[in-house]
């Protein structure tokens, strides 16, 4: 049995920036990952993936996009080059293909098995992410077992996807960029909306996402929300790292892709569908409306002309027979929920996900990392988890010297705050 300061466990950009903030206070600790580094980037993307976030968005401490094309979108094979070089340049305390297998409290902090060996540690961070379990509604058990299922993480390209038509439950950017690469390849695709949210890729002569960094946006706090598990299951933007190339569902509907509402139901070869697409395409348009008027009240350089039309779509298909429809597959661009089957520590809620504030947990020593809006709206950005990095390093560095942190004990103000 090991005995380290400080584990951390995931080699994504989470658990690669708290090591390096970590480094760089001389702590002692170690990473272990399943895979190898940013194994997540590598196995669970689909082949022509590329970030929606352009490359000067690329910072972690100590590290920044050095290349020719800041305004470019970096593909996910150049960002696992990019991650894998970060932590080489650190010389990271990487420890790859480790699984964790159990965390548990005992006298002397954490202990930390894992299939190579045994740790105790002092410290441990979970820097895991939010991708920890790919989302299937119930209601697809209901599906003929003729139907091909596939959720957004296991597609690669269309041509592993089975010949014939495509509906794609979900809307937000792997829902319809996925929708987008097989309409694009020919197929017959039919997309079911819910709540989404809809922005241009570039607006006044920028990037949307200079915008939003610019005006502060991706800087709101967790605490600054009315309703923090809404604000932190908000979905991601209708973009695509392609420039110039629309995927918001106007566009789609431009392409020949059919939209439908909120898939209710399933029966055999038989799905059903909400009457809320124009509800919920509308209220995507009055946001983006909302979104760049406070663009344009924070600066009046640039032409606005680049701002998406207006957009409410009319009401879809209530039903769909699938196999008059043509159509033989059905791929859950659903989401993720949280997954923590090692973690025998007391800090799940009733949603099964961490509670914490800033990161830290009610359990002293316990730290999480790389969760959507952990305190920050771009803390599981990879611009965004600097900070939370930082503030981790500095708080468990700080727990390491005393015997009684107050602010390591204490309880929570609020769930997930």
């Amino acid at each position: 049995m090991r005995r380290v300061e400080t584990l951390v466990v995931g080699a994504g950009q989470a658990g690669l920036a708290v090591s390096r903030c970590l480094a760089e206070r001389g702590a002692d600790h170690v990473v272990v990952e399943r895979g190898r580094v940013a194994e997540r980037w590598r196995t669970a993307r689909w082949d022509s993936l590329r970030l929606i976030t352009p490359n000067w968005m690329s910072r972690l401490p100590g590290w920044s996009y050095p290349g020719p094309d800041p305004d470019g979108y970096m593909s996910a094979p150049e960002l696992v080059a990019y991650l894998q070089g970060y932590a080489e340049s650190g010389g990271a305390p990487v420890r790859e293909n480790t699984t964790v297998e159990l965390i548990e409290t005992c006298a002397t902090g954490l202990r930390v098995v894992t299939d190579q060996q045994t740790w105790l540690a002092r410290n441990v961070v979970v820097a895991t992410g939010t991708e920890n379990q790919a989302f299937v509604p119930p209601l697809a058990a209901g599906l003929a077992p003729g139907v091909h299922q596939l959720t957004a993480g296991r597609f690669r390209s269309p041509l592993q996807v089975p010949a014939g038509g495509v509906l794609v439950v979900g809307a937000s950017a792997s829902g319809v960029q996925i929708a987008d690469e097989l309409r694009r390849a020919g197929r017959t695709v039919v997309v079911s909306a819910g709540r989404h949210s809809r922005l241009p890729r570039r607006y006044r002569g920028h990037d949307i996402q200079w915008w939003l960094h610019r005006t502060g946006v991706l800087g709101q706090r967790i605490d600054q929300m009315r309703d923090a598990r809404s604000a932190r299951r908000a979905p991601s933007l209708q973009l695509s790292g392609r420039p110039r190339h629309r995927v918001d569902l106007e566009a789609l509907a431009a392409r020949g892709v059919i939209l439908a509402g909120r898939l209710t139901a399933a029966d055999g070869w038989s799905v059903a569908f909400a009457d809320d697409l124009p509800a919920t395409t509308g209220a995507a348009q009055a946001r983006m409306e909302r979104l760049l008027r406070s663009i344009d009240a924070f600066s009046t350089a640039g032409r606005t002309a680049d701002a998406l039309p207006a957009f409410t779509a009319p009401p879809g298909p209530a039903r769909l027979d699938l196999r008059q429809a043509g159509i033989t597959t059905v791929i859950w661009a659903t989401g993720y929920r949280p997954a923590y089957p090692w973690l025998r520590v007391p800090v799940l809620d009733q949603h099964g996900e961490i509670e914490h504030r800033r990161g830290v947990t009610r359990v002293p020593g316990l730290y999480v990392l790389g969760l959507r809006f952990l305190h920050r709206r771009n803390s599981s950005f990879i611009d965004g988890v600097g900070p939370d990095a930082r503030f981790a390093a500095a708080h468990l560095t700080r727990r390491t010297l005393t015997t009684e942190p107050a602010s390591a004990t204490a309880p929570l103000t609020a769930p997930g705050r």
